[in-house]
């Protein structure tokens, strides 16, 4: 048993639905607060941290693609130059995908899973490990459609579907990392049967990522809005540490790093490989 390596979010956003705007100032990204974020998670215990430049919380608008790409390249660049940390990429836009891997990234985080024209074959070309993540449908629309059969079965479906195209396409499977997609296109109650059956998802034998950070389904258990949820999230970290998560993805680095060094202190869990 491993401790799960933590993901540090960084959203280089105006929007996105819990720290979105907190690294912008005059609608650019202020490099010295993403220097100082970046910084402090890694020196909190984040051994990836995740760039995104599209907001993709419920109901949100897509963006440019050159506004992505300006957005995200520009934090890749800083960052890349300051700090010895493995860059993950938020994006399913190809061209942001392929001007990453030249400039350091370290992973492609898809939350499309590379279902947009092209992004299967750059992701392929780049010779990155991928992050493959469920979504019912695109942001703005995929909270109405949650009428699964099986949640866990219809999710892994979906994955099981992913990981062949990735394969066909030229991926190594020892490059491929899944996520189930807490928040997207699930219900409060389908998201928390998830996080109970996590374990069903290690049958696939890949790397499990969870982004359960700030998100709605624990508003929606404690009434509190998403800057007051630091605590059930890293409570909610650990429980997908028993579960079998390979890797957390989280706002609050250092009281997850908290919570899963207390996790495997009581599992004698061994120390993820930053």
């Amino acid at each position: 048993m491993t401790t799960p390596q933590i993901m540090g979010v960084l959203n280089v956003t105006p929007d996105s639905f819990s720290d979105g705007g907190q690294l912008f100032a005059d609608s650019k990204v202020h490099a010295d607060r993403l220097l100082q974020r970046a910084e402090s998670m890694v020196v909190a215990g984040a051994s990836i941290l995740d760039i995104g430049g599209e907001s993709t919380r419920p109901g949100a608008a897509p963006v440019s693609s050159q506004e992505e790409l300006d957005r995200v390249m520009g934090a890749i660049d800083l960052i890349a130059a300051h700090v010895d940390v493995v860059l993950s990429v938020d994006t399913s836009n190809p061209e942001v995908m392929s001007a990453a891997a030249s400039a350091g990234g370290g992973l492609l985080n898809d939350v499309r899973a590379f279902r947009r024209d092209g992004a299967l074959q750059t992701a392929a070309a780049t010779g990155l490990p991928v992050s493959l993540m469920h979504m019912s449908e695109e942001p703005d629309r995929m909270q109405s459609h949650t009428d699964y059969v099986d949640v866990v079965d219809d999710v892994s479906r979906f994955l099981e579907g992913r990981i062949a195209a990735c394969i066909e396409a030229g991926i190594n499977r020892e490059q491929i990392v899944i996520d189930p997609g807490f928040g997207f296109g699930k219900t409060v109650s389908q998201n928390y049967e998830m996080l109970r059956r996590l374990a069903e998802f290690a049958a696939f034998e890949l790397p499990i990522l969870v982004g359960l950070s700030r998100k709605s389904m624990i508003g929606a258990v404690t009434g509190r809005p998403a800057n007051e949820r630091v605590v059930p999230s890293a409570v909610l970290a650990a429980m997908a540490a028993q579960n079998g998560a390979s890797i957390v993805r989280v706002h609050d680095v250092a009281e997850t790093a908290d919570a899963l060094g207390v996790w495997a202190a009581m599992n004698g869990a061994s120390l993820s490989a930053n």
